[in-house]
This record gives structure tokens, C-alpha cells and sequence, in this order.
């Protein structure tokens, strides 16, 4: 418990410092909107970007070293607090992270002319920083469950060097391993924290009895999302037939399927804050089906298709709803959002379908889906922000810390 003198600290620190969750969130979904509008904007030849490397780089690389790396952070180093009791960063340890990550980003979209090596220091400096602030208050209480996110951290921050390192050397393809496998462990993450906190949600919002874990089959859903990312960073998925990768996505995808069924999806229709989180959860079985078909031999589904469904379906999906749930848990608020923020997850949705289901089924209108799908994201994304700016920027209303 906050002494006295903590809290009149607390109440004179600017409200937008007192938990990750405020600038990581609010920074995070606007600079994701802004950079889908830029994007849609240079692929349709109305603007030209001075990027570090060149556009295509620029998009892959910042929507997941960007967006989600920030929005990763932001509920990891919120989340801390709550694991440990302990103050998690706030203040101005949380106010050097995030001009840290505002730097990588100024740095990557007006980069052209920069060293290579300043830009990549400064970029690749955002999650060993973050995964330092995680792991000092999980080692003070000798927290081991959680302390494994800390290495995941690294883990990303690896895929981030080796996308810099990919460009500096003109590898695509180890820019391509680099950005691909950090989908992998957000993918693994999102099935780590989903399970921890879905059923749970589900029956606390429902006022229903909560679906126990089989451990056998969570074990195999999660561990074999682990030998995917096992197997492709190593590159030895390049070994295997074929048919063995395609296995292997399957029995993931069979395995998540069934655990997220048993969740029982039906019962959240009349809750956004639960609805949308399921659905998100769904996209991560889809895209392993969508990798094993591909293995098969389907051509019709290209690596992008299948990438997209972990990307734009699930990513996108958890994290606006996560933010919306977790902004106002965390900001001593009822968790009641306003109705607008069901449109939003539609929106966000629609954007995944367009650019999954319907680039797939009618491949000849790939731009015209695709523009929909910025669109949508656009929409959506900017709703949070305005909805939520003024939650994110002012002070608990119950005057405790956070």
C-alpha cells in the first residue's frame, strides 16, 4: 500500500505516466492508424515516404516493431504490478521508454538519409529496455511464471536485428525470417495470455462457470506453436517434407480449435468486451489451417494470406480489444465501454476478412480489398483513440495510483 507521501507524488505526476498502459496504448493505436493511412497512401502513388530501407520494409518491419511491439509492452509492464504487488513503471523510467519508442519511430519514417547504424541502435533498443523494466520486479518477489516473457523479449528483439540486418546486407530473406517469426511469438503469446485470461473474462462477464484447462491439450497447442517457431528460426522447417510442417500447423490449429470451443464463444454475443476477444482468438487456428493447406499445395493461398490471418485476424483483433478492456479495468472504470467500440471491432474484423477471405476467394480485386481493409483498420483504430484519449490522459476517478 502507497504511503502518504506516494500518493502526493502520484497525484502531482502527469496521468499519462503513471502506467504503461496509457502512452503505449494511445501511442501505440494512433501511430498504427497513421501508418496504415500512410501506407495505403504510397501504394496508391499519392505521396512518397522518406523510410529507412524502402516502403515494403517499412510497413512489415513497423507493424510489429511498432504497433504490437508497444502494445506488448504497454499490458506486460501494467500487468507486472498486479503479478508482484509492486509498482510497476511509471513516472520518469516510463517517460524515457516511451520517448525511446517515439525516436525508433521518427527514425524508421524519416530515415533515408541517417546512418544505418543509428537508426537500427535506437530501434533495437525499445525491448531489451522494456524486458529489463519487466524482469526487475518479478526477480524481487522470485516470480518464476512469469519471468519467461522476459526472454521472449529478447527473442523479439533478435527478430527485430536480424530484419536490420537483412536490409544492411540485402537479404530478403532474412528479413522475411526476422519479421515472420516474430509473428510467431506474438502468435505464441496471444495463445499463452488468451488462455490465462478467456475463460476467466467468459465466466466473470457472463455469470457463468468457468471452462477448466486440459492440460494435455493446452499442452500441445502451445508446445507445438513453440517447434513452429523452433523449426522456421532455424530454418530447419526447410528440411522437413512438406507434409510434416503441414501436420504439425494442423495438430496446432486442431488443438487452439478446440480449445477456444470450449469457451464457449455463444454465450459472450451480448458482450463486446467478450465477443471481440473470442473472435480474435478464433484467427489463430484459421491462420495454422491456412499455413497447412499451403504446405499441401494449395497455391491459391499465399504466404501473405495465411501471415495475414495471425496479423490483421488475430493481432489486430486481441490487441483493440484487450486495449478496450484493459483501459478501462485499469483506469478504475466500469468495464462498460460505449457502444461505438462494438463498430470498431466490426470494423477491425471486416479488415481481416477482406484482406484474408476475400483476397483469397476473388484474388483480381487484391487492391480493392486491400484499400478496405486500411480503411476499416483506419476507422477503427482512430475510434479508440478519440473515445479513449480522455481515460488514458486523466487521473483514476476512485484516486488510487495508476
Amino acid at each position: 500500500m502507497l504511503q502518504i507521501t506516494d500518493l502526493q507524488v502520484e497525484q502531482k505526476m502527469w496521468p499519462l505516466l503513471r502506467q504503461a498502459f496509457r502512452p503505449m496504448f494511445l501511442l501505440g493505436a494512433s501511430f498504427s492508424a497513421i501508418a496504415m493511412l500512410l501506407w495505403i497512401l504510397v501504394l496508391g502513388g499519392q505521396i512518397s515516404l522518406p523510410v529507412y530501407g524502402q516502403v515494403m520494409f517499412w510497413h512489415a518491419h513497423e507493424m510489429i516493431f511498432g504497433f504490437v511491439a508497444a502494445i506488448v509492452v504497454g499490458f506486460l509492464l501494467t500487468a507486472v504490478q498486479n503479478w508482484t504487488g509492486l509498482r510497476a513503471t511509471h513516472g520518469r523510467a516510463l517517460g524515457i521508454l516511451t520517448i525511446v519508442w517515439l525516436l525508433g519511430r521518427l527514425l524508421m519514417l524519416f530515415g533515408a538519409g541517417l546512418p544505418v547504424w543509428l537508426v537500427a541502435a535506437v530501434d533495437l533498443l525499445f525491448l531489451p529496455l522494456a524486458a529489463i523494466l519487466l524482469a526487475v520486479p518479478l526477480i524481487q518477489v522470485k516470480q518464476q511464471r512469469n519471468l519467461f516473457f522476459v526472454p521472449v523479449l529478447f527473442l523479439l528483439t533478435f527478430c527485430n536485428a536480424l530484419m536490420h540486418y537483412g536490409l544492411v546486407s540485402g537479404r530478403f530473406d532474412l528479413q522475411q525470417l526476422g519479421s515472420q517469426n516474430a509473428v510467431w511469438l506474438i502468435t505464441l503469446l496471444m495463445a499463452i495470455v488468451g488462455g490465462r485470461v478467456l475463460p476467466m473474462f467468459t465466466a466473470n462477464g457472463t455469470m457463468t462457470q468457468k471452462a477448466q484447462p486440459i492440460e494435455w491439450l493446452d499442452r500441445i497447442g502451445l508446445g507445438s506453436l513453440w517447434l513452429i517457431f523452433i523449426l522456421n528460426i532455424t530454418l530447419f522447417n526447410a528440411q522437413l517434407p512438406n507434409e510434416v510442417m503441414a501436420a504439425l500447423y494442423g495438430i496446432s490449429a486442431v488443438a487452439l480449435g478446440i480449445r477456444c470451443f470450449r469457451w464457449r464463444i455463444w454465450i459472450t454475443l451480448r458482450v463486446p468486451l467478450l465477443w471481440s476477444l473470442h473472435v480474435a482468438y478464433w484467427f489463430i487456428p484459421v491462420g495454422l489451417a491456412l499455413f497447412a493447406l499451403r504446405e499441401l499445395g494449395v497455391t491459391s493461398i499465399t504466404n501473405s494470406i495465411a501471415l495475414h490471418a495471425l496479423t490483421a485476424g488475430a493481432m489486430g483483433n486481441m490487441i483493440l480489444a484487450m486495449i478496450a478492456r484493459v483501459s478501462l479495468g485499469h483506469s478504475g472504470r466500469p468495464l462498460q465501454p460505449k457502444p461505438i467500440m462494438s463498430l470498431a471491432f466490426l470494423l477491425v474484423i471486416s479488415a481481416a476478412l477482406s484482406r484474408v477471405v476475400l483476397n483469397w476467394l476473388v484474388p483480381d480485386l487484391a487492391m480493392s480489398w486491400l484499400v478496405f481493409a486500411a480503411a476499416a483498420w483506419i476507422i477503427a483504430y482512430a475510434m479508440y483513440v478519440v473515445v479513449y484519449l480522455p481515460i488514458l490522459t486523466t487521473p483514476r476517478p476512485d484516486g488510487r495510483p495508476g
